[in-house]
């Protein structure tokens, strides 16, 4: 997969994608990673990039024309097809599910805004859609393009040591994913629930299931509502919030 990402900052987006399992990727052939900055297809002697909107108002709006001419380059130096995505705060919320779409593409070329944004013209003609990270807002969109690379890039297959670290994920599955507890020489097993040492991979595996249905139940009932459980995850679950509210009294 080849990511190219249009930015006024390429140090960043470059540096970013060079380490952990993206850099990993990358050294495996697995994924390319290519940062273009508008300033260098600016015309004009001070690399300008930014431009007052129409109707006034506090702030600049990128300028279409050397931002234009920079999204064309990197479109044109691989032939595969790219869909071009905006990172925006008015764009859907990015969500795992989106990440495994894009994850499948042969290739994504992302625009970072910076100033007030771009263009609603530019906008219209150029892009194919706009995604968001969050309900606030950041200098640029760097930080957004960094996260979609590292979500992105870690899905390639081949990118983890371990293939089933993916699937075992929060999100993966529409929950959150359950405790987990580190072999170490200093605490030994203290704290540590009795079925992990057991043995017992069967037990092992439904109480990692419960402790997953359980801890979205606690923290993002959102997403619980929204998952498909089958009998013997809703019997997990029931016997999960038995016990939290015996041990959680009301008052207690």
């Amino acid at each position: 997969m080849r990511i190219d990402v249009v930015t006024l900052f390429p140090d960043f987006i470059q540096a970013s994608a060079a380490l952990g399992v993206v850099g990993r990727a990358q050294e495996r052939g697995l994924l390319a990673v290519q940062a273009w900055n508008p300033r260098d297809y600016a015309t004009d002697n001070y690399r300008r990039v930014d431009q007052r909107p129409f109707g006034g108002g506090p702030g600049m709006l990128m300028l279409a024309e050397p931002l234009g001419a920079c999204l064309a380059a990197a479109k044109a130096a691989d032939p595969a097809p790219a869909r071009v995505i905006y990172l925006s705060p008015q764009g859907p919320r990015l969500t795992q599910a989106k990440v495994r779409e894009l994850a499948a593409l042969p290739r994504l070329v992302l625009l970072c805004g910076r100033y007030e944004g771009l263009d609603e013209r530019f906008i219209g003609r150029e892009v194919d859609e706009e995604l968001s990270i969050g309900d606030y807002v950041l200098s640029g969109g760097e930080l957004a393009a960094a996260v979609l690379v590292d979500a992105v890039g870690r899905l390639q297959e081949g990118a983890l040591n371990h293939a089933d670290s993916a699937t075992q994920d929060s999100f993966e599955d529409g929950l959150l994913d359950c405790p987990h507890y580190t072999r170490s020489e200093a605490t030994g097993t203290e704290g540590v629930p009795a079925v992990l040492l057991s043995g017992d991979h069967a037990a092992i595996a439904r109480w990692r299931r419960q402790q997953s249905l359980g801890r979205t139940w606690l923290r993002r009932p959102d997403l619980l509502a929204r998952a498909r459980l089958d009998k013997a995850d809703r019997a997990l679950l029931a016997g999960f919030i038995e016990q939290w509210l015996r041990e959680h009294p009301p008052g207690g």
